[in-house]
This record gives C-alpha cells, sequence and structure tokens, in this order.
C-alpha cells in the first residue's frame, strides 16, 4: 500500500513540477550559468589559475537555449539572426582565451532572453486566463436522460442542464428554470444578473445558484466566449509595422556586423597598427555591442503588454496594428442604434387615422414586423404583446424586406407597407399629420403604416442615449477627434439625438451605402476615420473605415469585421483605447531611439578603444533588458 501511495506521489509530482521546469529552463538554465561564472571568477581569485572548464560549462549551459533557437532559425529559415551573432562572439573570445568575459556575455544573453520569454508569458495571460473559463463538456439533455458530451458535439435546439456551480457550456436561451448568473468573464461586470425563463446566458459565464435548462442557440466555435478566445490569439499572432520592419531588416543587418567584423579582423593592423590580439579582441567586442538585441526586442513586449491590458479592461484588439493605428485617428464615426443608444427603442405615441380600429392596426402591424430582426420592430411587437395580451397574431403572406427602409407583407388581402418616411410618398405622410392634427414629434423615430400608399397610422419610438456616451464624446473632443454620428433617422430627430450625445455632427437618413460614402468623405476632411457600430448594416462602413470598432453586444458581422471590440459595451473605453495607444506607440518609439544611440555609443567607443569585452556586453544586453522592461509598463495600462 505504501509503495502505492509513493508510485502516485511521484506521479503527481511528474505532473507538476516537470511542466513548471519547461516552462521556465530558460530561466533556471541562465541562473545556473551565472552561478557558474561565479564560482568560476572565486576560484581563479583564490587559485590563481585559468578554471575554463568550469566556464565552458556556463557556456554550454547558458547558451543552450539561444544557440538552438538561433541554429534552427539560420538552417530552416535560411535567416540569419541576433543569436547567430552573440554565439561566435562568446566562441570567438574563448579562442582568444577570454573564457570570463565569453561565460558572462553568454550569462548575460541568456538572462535577457529569459526575460523576454517572461515578458512573452505575462501578456500571455490573458488568454490562458480565458481558455480556464472555456467548458469543455456539457450535460446534453435527451427525452429526459442525461449524458455528459463534449461541448463540440453540441448542436441548434440541443437542450443541455446547467447546475448550480457550473459554467453554462453554450450561448442559448433558458427554457426551464431561474438563476442567477455571473458574466463578469464576458461582460467585466461584477455584479451577477438574475436569469428566468427566456434569458440568454452565454458560455463561459457562471451559473451560481440555480438548475436550469437551456436550448442551444449557437454552435460551440460561434459562441461570443469562442470569438473572444480567436480575437485574442490573432492579436498576439499579429504584428505592428515597426516590428515588422525590424525583423525584414535584422537578417540583412546581421550580414552587415559580419562583413564588418571580418574586415575588423584584417584591416586594423594594416590602417592603426594594432596588434592581432588586439585587433580579434576589439572584433569580438564590435561583434557583440552591433547586435540588435535591444532593436528587435523594442517593439513586441510593449504591443503584447498593451493587448494583454486591454484583454483585461474587457478591449479586444485584433493585432498590434489597430491599436498603434488608433493614435493616427482623426475622426470618429457613430452609428446611432445600439451604440450611441441602448439599441432597445419603446414606443412613446401612436397615431391613427380617425376610422382605423387601434387593436385590429396593432395586431396587423406586429404580426408583420414580428419576422423584422429590426430594433423598432421589436419594440413594435412589444408594445402590441403589452396593449393586447390576449390578441391572435394573423397570418402574414408575401413579407419583404428593404434593409434601411423598412418591411412589406399581406394580411387578409391587405398590402402594408412599414417604414421610414423616405420610403413612403411625402405628400401622404403631410396629408396624415393634417388629418390627424397631431404636433410634430422632436425627438422621436417614426415609422409610417400605408394601405394601398395611403398612410393609416404613426408610431413614435424613443431610444435612450448611453449614459456613458456624453461622457466618452467629451473626452474624445477634448483629445483633438472629431465625432460624427450616422444614422437612418430623419434630420430632425438625428439632430436632437446628437445634441443630447455631443458630437461633432450628424449625419441623417443613411442607407448602409450612404454610411460608406459619408465615411469615404471624412477620410477626405480628416484623414484617418475610425467607424464604431454594432448593427449587419454597420458592416460595409466598418470594413471602409481605417479602423473598425464594434460593441461586444453587437451582431455577429460587426464582430468578425470590427478591429477593436468593446465587449463590456463601453464607449468610456475609447478613451482608455487612445491613451494606451499613444502610451504604446511613445514607448516602442523610445525603445528604437534607445537601442540605436546604444549601439552607437558602443561602437564608438570600440573603436576608440576605451570599452572592455565584459562592459561591451553588460552596455549591450543590459539595453536590451531596459528595453524589455519599458515595454512590460503597459501592463498596468
Amino acid at each position: 500500500m505504501m509503495a502505492e501511495i509513493s508510485f502516485q506521489s511521484k506521479l503527481h509530482t511528474q505532473k507538476t513540477y516537470f511542466p513548471n521546469l519547461k516552462k521556465h529552463y530558460e530561466m533556471l538554465f541562465a541562473l545556473l550559468s551565472g552561478i557558474l561564472l561565479l564560482i568560476g571568477w572565486l576560484l581563479e581569485h583564490y587559485l590563481d589559475h585559468s578554471v575554463w572548464y568550469i566556464y565552458l560549462a556556463a557556456y554550454l549551459i547558458g547558451g543552450y537555449a539561444k544557440a538552438k533557437e538561433g541554429w534552427e532559425e539560420t538552417i530552416h529559415q535560411k535567416r540569419l539572426n541576433v543569436e547567430l551573432l552573440m554565439i561566435l562572439a562568446a566562441i570567438g573570445a574563448a579562442c582568444i582565451g577570454y573564457w570570463q568575459e565569453g561565460a558572462t556575455l553568454i550569462f548575460i544573453f541568456a538572462l535577457s532572453g529569459a526575460l523576454e520569454s517572461y515578458a512573452t508569458q505575462r501578456t500571455s495571460n490573458a488568454l490562458s486566463e480565458l481558455i480556464a473559463y472555456k467548458p469543455a463538456t456539457a450535460r446534453l439533455v435527451v427525452n429526459g436522460i442525461e449524458t455528459v458530451v463534449p461541448v463540440e458535439q453540441l448542436n441548434i435546439n440541443d437542450v443541455i442542464r446547467i447546475k448550480p456551480g457550473e459554467r453554462v457550456s453554450a450561448d442559448g436561451h433558458i427554457i426551464q428554470g431561474e438563476t442567477t448568473v455571473d458574466q463578469s468573464t464576458i461582460t467585466g461586470e461584477s455584479i451577477p444578473v438574475f436569469c428566468q425563463s427566456g434569458a440568454q446566458v452565454m458560455a463561459g459565464t457562471m451559473n451560481i445558484d440555480g438548475s436550469i435548462l437551456v436550448q442551444v442557440d449557437k454552435k460551440s466555435h460561434e459562441t461570443l466566449f469562442s470569438r473572444i478566445l480567436k480575437m485574442v490569439e490573432t492579436a498576439q499572432a499579429e504584428k505592428v509595422p515597426s516590428q515588422q520592419f525590424i525583423e525584414k531588416i535584422e537578417p540583412h543587418y546581421v550580414k552587415g556586423v559580419l562583413v564588418f567584423t571580418a574586415f575588423m579582423l584584417i584591416l586594423p593592423p594594416f590602417i592603426f597598427g594594432w596588434a592581432w590580439d588586439v585587433t580579434f579582441y576589439r572584433a569580438m567586442i564590435l561583434l557583440v555591442v552591433s547586435s540588435p538585441c535591444a532593436l528587435v526586442a523594442s517593439t513586441m513586449p510593449a504591443v503584447l503588454s498593451a493587448i494583454a491590458f486591454g484583454a483585461r479592461q474587457g478591449i479586444l484588439v485584433k493585432g498590434g496594428m489597430p491599436l498603434e493605428q488608433f493614435a493616427k485617428i482623426r475622426a470618429l464615426a457613430f452609428d446611432k442604434t445600439g451604440t450611441l443608444t441602448v439599441g432597445k427603442p419603446e414606443v412613446t405615441a401612436l397615431a391613427l387615422r380617425p376610422e382605423i380600429n387601434r387593436e385590429r392596426f396593432l395586431s396587423h402591424v406586429a404580426a408583420i414586423e414580428h419576422e423584422s430582426t429590426h430594433p423598432l420592430a421589436t419594440a413594435i411587437v412589444d408594445f402590441a404583446a403589452r396593449e393586447y395580451q390576449t390578441a391572435e397574431r394573423p397570418t402574414v403572406q408575401s413579407i419583404r424586406t428593404q434593409p434601411g427602409f423598412g418591411v412589406t407583407g399581406r394580411i387578409d388581402n391587405i398590402s402594408y407597407t412599414i417604414g421610414k418616411a423616405g420610403w413612403i410618398n411625402q405628400e401622404k405622410i403631410n396629408a396624415f399629420h393634417q388629418m390627424i392634427a397631431t404636433p410634430p414629434f422632436a425627438q422621436e423615430s417614426l415609422v409610417y403604416v400605408a394601405v394601398d400608399d395611403e398612410v393609416i397610422g404613426c408610431i413614435a419610438l424613443k431610444d435612450q442615449i448611453r449614459t456613458d456616451a456624453q461622457t466618452a464624446i467629451t473626452a474624445l473632443q477634448k483629445n483633438g477627434m472629431a465625432t460624427v454620428m450616422l444614422t437612418g433617422d430623419n434630420k430632425q430627430t438625428a439632430e436632437a439625438i446628437a445634441k443630447k450625445a455631443g458630437v461633432t455632427e450628424a449625419l441623417s437618413n443613411c442607407l448602409p451605402e450612404n454610411k460608406v460614402q459619408h465615411l469615404k468623405h471624412l477620410q477626405k476632411r480628416y484623414g484617418k476615420v475610425a467607424m464604431i457600430g454594432d448593427g449587419v448594416n454597420d458592416t460595409p462602413a466598418l470594413a471602409t473605415a481605417d479602423l473598425g470598432i464594434a460593441m461586444g453586444g453587437g451582431t455577429d458581422a460587426a464582430l468578425e469585421t470590427a478591429d477593436i471590440v468593446l465587449v463590456k459595451n463601453d464607449l468610456k473605453q475609447l478613451v482608455n483605447i487612445l491613451r494606451f495607444s499613444r502610451k504604446m506607440n511613445r514607448i516602442i518609439k523610445q525603445n528604437i531611439i534607445f537601442s540605436l544611440g546604444m549601439i552607437a555609443f558602443l561602437i564608438i567607443n570600440t573603436f576608440l578603444g576605451d570599452l572592455s569585452l565584459p562592459l561591451g556586453v553588460i552596455g549591450h544586453e543590459g539595453s536590451t533588458i531596459l528595453v524589455i522592461l519599458n515595454g512590460l509598463r503597459l501592463l498596468r495600462g
């Protein structure tokens, strides 16, 4: 029995310890190399003779990871790299008897590489934390029988059970039971939400206190949670233009350094009268200090840190390029419904011709609008349901939707046209208003209902401005950014909402194609323009803009098209994006200027003869560590 326990204990140790060893082996090897370097220095100090074999051990242990990395990149990718330069410099130092200096080079180079790996690991934590919340299995219920299956096997309309304390396995809606759901993993909102039959729940959120049955609405790869994971993965793989440029010139730069070092090995004895051993020593110093390690590390840690910070704040950026570009945006175009407004309009008034029956009118209009997914249509259907709960919905025929305008349908051989003013004869609208003698609606969106080209009714709806919209817009304008609202509403309604939200300009009566044209005009006026929206009709504009931003509660099409997603639907996060976009660009510039300046300084001192190999190593690798640490500052925002 004891032997069995001991064996299980060993298995547990292997499972927990060795993954950590693999994860941190670069740092462990670097530190072990440093310990050997210290031991070698102490022994030489007290024994007064070389202990090159200890330094050789430091070479092999500390240089293994970087030598392997440099060799594989050179062989497989046919690409010269900085790792190759550093290994050659260390070998060259050993060849002329400078074992201690070469071991110092290996130690600091290995340490800086381990720190860079640590920086990358830290910035990958946002993805790791999200993956930890991803459900692997689901309780599938079929004919009352419950079976645990992988979430990938779930299909739309399947029914799953979520018990208290379990994570929701798929996006869907509750069909039985009620509970409280912690949605902080998706929305960042710390206050749990009470959900009952009909409420939507999202994969990855936590079911707190009730057992519920959920009907699946989306397959596992289509859930909001899966899209978020994909966005973060894509973001971490994409490189900013400055990083792409550095990686493009790196092999050419390394070739130049090797050629320059070759001349340095041959010419100085003839030109400057240097001894051959001095020439070789300074050539090795030149090989070290000319290496662009700091330059290579000047961008990626900063970009990944900024992306990781954004993910923790509920801002998903699809790569470093959109984040770098945001600081260059000069105008931001807002969609109205669902972006500047909450996206849940309510009916505020109903005007009908005197002879029209109110109940029959609402039942017919609601039946037709029920076939539409537009927020205004949903509001009308909900209003009719509240007004006449017992009314039966009539059968609708010949439904046709015209995006940006409205919908037509046929009930009891009567053809209805329901939509905005621009789709219905304006003279008929004017005649209707004169007949009902109602004052014009100042801030409402108006939906007209016509039968045989005669307007029989008008429905006024109003959406609420987001509480954070005005604050965000004011802050963006203070930072020099113009704000424009694009909406399909009429001019009077658009101007009223624009005034309340505080945007610089309002463009009304916008169809999807109009939004694209307006964006192109804005780009000519301002230069770089971003677009923020949430609906399918916003996707052409999101794609046309220099930068597309989607609200997290928006449609799949908008989320896929956008470069940045505001998971929490919080417009104030736009100001945060602008702030750390500028900070990221500033840090990258600081790193590039500092690393180039340090390389120039060390090369000049090499030729002046004032620089020893240990000082060259410290200056070169120290600058690399500094730019990495400078980039990691963005983890704090």
